[in-house]
């Protein structure tokens, strides 16, 4: 066990502890605002659903709101209240969060919680969830601060404080004119420092970046990045200020992609990982079948073509113990070709003679990597074949020739293929994790069959004539 999760582990059994055993109320609110939220909420979920119930009306829905982000099945703690409880806690929590949340419990469910919202908050849910997941808007918060900067640096921290009331992301404050239109940015240690009777105006960054709500999510990456922002505001086609993108946002971002990539290379649809855990059979198959059978079609073709060759196996039969040895390796260097191609097109400023250039990189690094195992598949299979199997030593190297040429011809191949097939499907708008994933394996097969055995055919029978 890791020292993390024993630590974790004991942090809960000692909160459960806790709460079972407290006398009265003062004490236990008291006893835990020493814990963080996210233990409280870790040790919440190994409580029953009426320990639950019973904790949440001590908490408070303020408080308990501030639980549910820790959850790891937020959706289900949800749909355990009743649908004015769940109201009640979502007019506390963040509207991105809470829209994000509404998205996750059964649309019946949904439907009983929305119209006991109030209006501000349904609007604001409704506004977040109008975004598209490729857009910037899907990630924002409304978690900020802004403040009109004909105001003075007094009415400013009053202002501040007003609002900090409801949000808590005070380290940057945004400035907006008279018609609501973005202004800039203060930052909260110069506004903190500044004489009350100053105008606000004087410590306003006026020129400080921002994004809008229709801008790519990727851009807003290299923004964040470039000018070590922890936020950056989002603004809508009229220049006002709908929301703020934080660095945690980016990084929540991120981790989704990194999964979403990481499923859609095995060929499998999306899926959270407690989804997976929960999910039925008829639905994991519905997820993985159609690349299957697709692949199965794939396969069938590989295995003709290994068909045309019968009669070399039948001549040389072993030529089939080193079958495994070049498709494996091809398999593996167009994985790694096929993954630092998926990297480079996630920046979408990458030109035509950048990637023609990262294709003849690609080419001279399986041709490199090749080489140096064609030379010792050579050296070693030729003493194998010699010693271990009997043959006479012309044949033994004869046919570890043959492997490791085999070996040089199909790693650059295959290196070729995984730079170029989703550099395609790319280029025909076609997403190249999803297509190129399941599809590179089974071209990587096709292409280290074909270049093997039709060197065996061509070194060993035509020119060697060894059968």
């Amino acid at each position: 066990m890791k020292r993390q999760d024993f630590i974790n582990e004991n942090m809960t059994l000692e909160i459960i502890r806790f709460i079972r055993r407290s006398p009265d109320q003062t004490a236990l609110l008291s006893g835990l605002d020493a814990y963080h939220d996210r233990d409280i909420a870790l040790a919440l979920e190994a409580l029953t659903p009426a320990e639950r119930q019973a904790l949440y009306g001590v908490l408070g829905e303020g408080w308990t709101a501030e639980l549910f982000p820790y959850y790891e099945e937020a959706d289900s703690r949800l749909t355990e209240l009743t649908p004015d409880q769940a109201a009640g806690i979502l007019e506390h929590m963040d509207s991105d969060e809470a829209a994000r949340l509404l998205e996750q419990v059964p649309e019946s469910f949904a439907r009983s919680v929305e119209p006991r919202l109030s209006r501000e908050t349904s609007g604001e849910i409704r506004f977040l969830a109008s975004y598209g997941d490729d857009e910037i808007g899907s990630l924002m918060t409304t978690n900020y601060i802004s403040i009109r900067r004909d105001l003075t640096v007094k009415e400013a921290m009053t202002e501040l404080i007003r609002q900090s009331e409801e949000n808590d992301n005070i380290s940057t404050l945004y400035a907006v004119d008279e018609s609501g239109r973005f202004a800039g940015a203060i930052d909260l240690k110069e506004l903190i420092l500044a004489r009350e009777h100053t105008p606000l105006e004087t410590i306003i960054t006026a020129s400080y970046p921002f994004v809008y709500d229709h801008d790519d999510p990727e851009a807003c990456m290299d923004w964040i990045r470039d000018y070590e922002e922890d936020s950056l505001p989002v603004l809508n086609g009229d220049r006002r200020l709908v929301g703020v993108i934080t660095v945690q946002d980016v990084v929540d971002y991120v981790e989704a992609r990194s999964r979403e990539v990481y499923s859609k290379l095995a060929g499998i649809a999306e899926g959270g990982e407690n989804e997976d855990l929960k999910e039925t059979l008829a639905v994991s198959m519905k997820k993985r079948l159609p690349w299957l059978v697709a692949l199965l079609f794939l396969g069938m073709m590989v295995s003709t073509v290994v068909g045309m060759f019968e009669g070399i196996v039948a001549k040389i039969a072993l030529l089939i113990c080193f079958q495994s040895l070049i498709l494996d390796m091809a398999g593996n260097v167009g994985t790694q070709s096929l993954a630092v191609t998926i990297r480079v097109l996630m920046d979408d400023g990458v030109t035509m003679r950048e990637k023609l250039a990262l294709v003849w990189k690609e080419v001279r690094i399986g041709l490199a990597n090749g080489g140096l195992l064609g030379l010792v598949a050579f050296v070693c299979i030729g003493i194998y074949v010699f010693l271990l199997k009997g043959q006479a030593l012309v044949y033994a190297f004869s046919v570890s020739a043959c492997v490791g040429i085999s070996l040089v011809l199909a790693m650059a191949i295959s290196s070729l293929a995984g730079t170029v097939i989703p550099l395609f499907f790319h280029k025909i708008k076609v997403d190249p994790a999803v297509a190129s994933g399941p599809l590179i394996t089974t071209v990587n097969d096709l292409v280290a069959v074909v270049t093997y055995y039709g060197m065996a055919w061509l070194m060993l029978v035509r020119l060697l004539r060894l059968a």
